[in-house]
């Protein structure tokens, strides 16, 4: 059982429902939605209020950004993938929003314009004063129902996820209840060996989860690559050359070096490195073992007998969550170890992807629906196997103990 209510558990029919949801997306340089997974998340919870008047708050990327910008495209995308029409209102609170509220009628389908036009959407303040805002009290007089289905925001305290639980009989949509379940069973499941393996270029995020995992016996074993596995191979002694150690410094993990020595040796055995990388020599892939390092070269991928060796142990587990590419898989050169472990995950038992760039790979090598489960979250997916509290789902949580 979830620890906060559910769409099952609530009586949305008849009623004007607020759903909280995701459709933060890349923008082309024309203006147009480069990608819509997102959506498609969202469609089992907006279908499954076909009996309501659906009211969808979003957020198109954030202040100061080139995609930052209204939600009219995002109306005509979803309008595309439901195949009925979604209203589009440029406004998010004010007199447009009242009278369109007011006007819809049973099954109609309403999105507001983007939440973070609004200033308080980005407030730092406690819950209780968020709940005191124009955005929350104005939405709250026209709404009987909030639904959070925003899984990829739950990590972030910000008045329209975390809010209107206060003002609002509240509830997780179906998308974000899949999310917590299946993460939740990727760090409790009986389905063993375990293992976790953590790549790309946000290494302290990676390293909070190696931590999380192995101390709470959630992973048997993490298998490192990407920037992580470069700086535990630094942290176990080996002699990267200047331009791998110069970047491990200049993206701010230096200090890491000394935390990942800790780690080798509190957890022996248990993080397991790359025996070769890849170079990139001016584009072209250069198979390297580990004890010919240091070259003037920087490190790109893992390489082939690393691929070997952990894609046997991926096709052998029980349990299997990735989050983030091993190595810079955008570059053709250098995607072999990102594809080739990928494919060994899809085989094995259960098998989760978190973040977008490793599930952006997965469908480039058309391999995504052999995945068990590949989440909508980055940031959010990452936080929760270092389990941390996630705002959005804790507000839910507390909501669901006055019902």
């Amino acid at each position: 059982m979830p620890p906060f209510l559910t769409m099952d558990d609530l009586d949305t029919h008849g009623r004007v429902v607020l759903v909280r949801v995701d459709l933060n997306s890349p923008i082309g340089p024309n203006g147009e939605i480069l990608d819509d997974i997102r959506f498609r998340g969202h469609i089992p919870t907006i279908e499954a209020l076909k009996d309501a008047k659906t009211v969808l708050l979003a957020h198109q990327s954030r202040p100061g950004k080139r995609d930052f910008t209204t939600m009219k495209q995002h109306s005509e995308k979803l309008s595309s993938l439901l195949g009925k029409d979604v209203a589009y209102v440029d406004d998010i609170y004010g007199h447009n929003v009242r009278q369109s509220i007011r006007e819809m009628e049973i099954g109609d389908i309403t999105l507001l314009e983007n939440v973070r036009f609004s200033s308080e959407e980005m407030l730092k303040a406690p819950v209780e004063d968020l709940a005191k805002t124009h955005l929350v009290r104005q939405l709250s007089l026209l709404c009987d129902v909030f639904l959070n289905d925003a899984f990829a925001t739950a990590h972030r305290a910000q008045t329209s996820v975390v809010a209107f639980p206060q003002a609002l009989t509240s509830g997780a949509g179906k998308l974000l209840e899949r999310e917590v379940e299946m993460l939740t069973k990727a760090l409790t499941t009986s389905q063993r060996p375990r293992l976790f393996m953590l790549g790309g270029t946000k290494a302290d995020d990676s390293i909070r989860v190696i931590e999380h995992v192995l101390a709470k016996g959630s992973a048997d074993k993490v298998l490192v690559s990407g920037l992580v596995a470069n700086i535990f191979l630094a942290a176990g002694g080996i002699d990267l050359g200047p331009p791998n150690l110069e970047y491990i410094r200049s993206s701010g993990y230096g200090n890491y070096i000394e935390i990942c020595k800790r780690l080798l040796d509190n957890y022996d055995g248990k993080i397991v490195t790359p025996l070769d990388v890849a170079l990139n020599d001016n584009g072209k892939r250069l198979e390297t073992p580990i004890s010919a390092l240091p070259k003037a070269y920087p490190i790109y991928d893992i390489g082939i007998e690393t691929i070997v060796a952990y894609s046997t142990e991926l096709k052998a587990a029980g349990t299997v969550v990735i989050n983030g590419p091993a190595g810079v898989f955008e570059q053709k050169a250098f995607a072999l170890g990102t594809d080739e472990t990928l494919k060994a995950a899809a085989q094995s038992k259960f098998s989760i992807l978190g973040g977008g760039h490793i599930a952006a790979a997965a469908r480039n090598i058309g391999i995504d629906k052999h995945i068990t489960h590949i989440s909508t979250g980055g940031g959010a997916c990452i936080n929760f196997l270092a389990g941390e509290t996630l705002p959005g789902i804790q507000a839910l949580v507390e909501a669901s103990a006055f019902e």
